[in-house]
């Protein structure tokens, strides 16, 4: 009896320490697929976000593509990953869900990437949120492309969030109404080796993980570096 019990409990240690590797190799994939998209969004300076925008940019949140069962086109469903701008740097990176609203299928199922900038300080304190839905109370405005992009000045000053989608390494407007963001507490837990809540992680009180060495250094090569704004206070 008494090896009976040993031998499952065992095995249950076996299970968790194999769901611990898998939940680290998914975020540490996730992460770098955020970077990867950036570097490649960012590549075609003619074609890109405009860097007066970037540089203005309180949070940063990557959603990849469906190559690595980001989407599921269907139920227009996404997981990504958010960084915010703070007085000592970028934040720490947490991980978020993105259901619902009709996006998937505004481009008729192709694997889609994104971008979603929080430009002020309502956009930053939306992202704090446990929940909160694009379009009622959110706006998210498609954001322009270009280096010397005409309304790029304007539109920073007055939108919350700016979207930018590509499909197939092309840019495709999108529609994020009634797009839900809520925070995947289970895959942040799993790259911080704890729990801690997003606004500690997101305001810059906890120190970003190794993991995300790659990642942040690819957010301040095109963002820029931290400064005093809405993420620090």
């Amino acid at each position: 009896m008494k090896k009976k019990l040993l031998s499952l409990i065992l095995l249950g240690a076996t299970a968790v320490a194999a769901y611990a590797a898998d939940a680290s190799q998914t975020v540490d994939s996730r992460l770098e697929d955020a970077k990867t998209v950036i570097d490649q969004i960012m590549a075609n300076t003619s074609n890109s976000i405009p860097e007066n925008i970037a540089h203005k940019a309180q949070c940063v949140a990557v959603v990849p593509g469906m190559k690595k069962a980001a989407f599921i086109v269907g139920g227009s469903y996404g997981q990504g990953v958010v960084t915010c701008r703070t007085a000592n740097g970028w934040s720490g990176p947490v991980f978020i869900r993105m259901a619902g609203g009709s996006w998937g299928l505004q481009i008729g199922g192709q694997s889609t990437d994104l971008v979603l900038l929080a430009m002020n300080q309502k956009g930053f304190q939306d992202l704090l949120h446990s929940k909160f839905k694009i379009g009622a109370g959110a706006a998210a405005a498609a954001g322009p492309v270009g280096r010397n992009a005409q309304a790029s000045t304007d539109l920073s000053m007055h939108s919350e969030m700016l979207s930018y989608s590509r499909s197939k390494g092309a840019f495709a407007g999108i529609d994020l109404n009634g797009t839900t963001v809520t925070q995947n507490t289970d895959d942040t837990k799993a790259l911080y080796g704890g729990s801690h809540a997003f606004t500690q992680i997101l305001r810059g009180s906890v120190r970003p993980p190794a993991a995300a060495k790659g990642f942040l250094a690819t957010v301040r090569q095109y963002f820029g570096g931290g400064t005093q704004t809405a993420g620090a206070q």
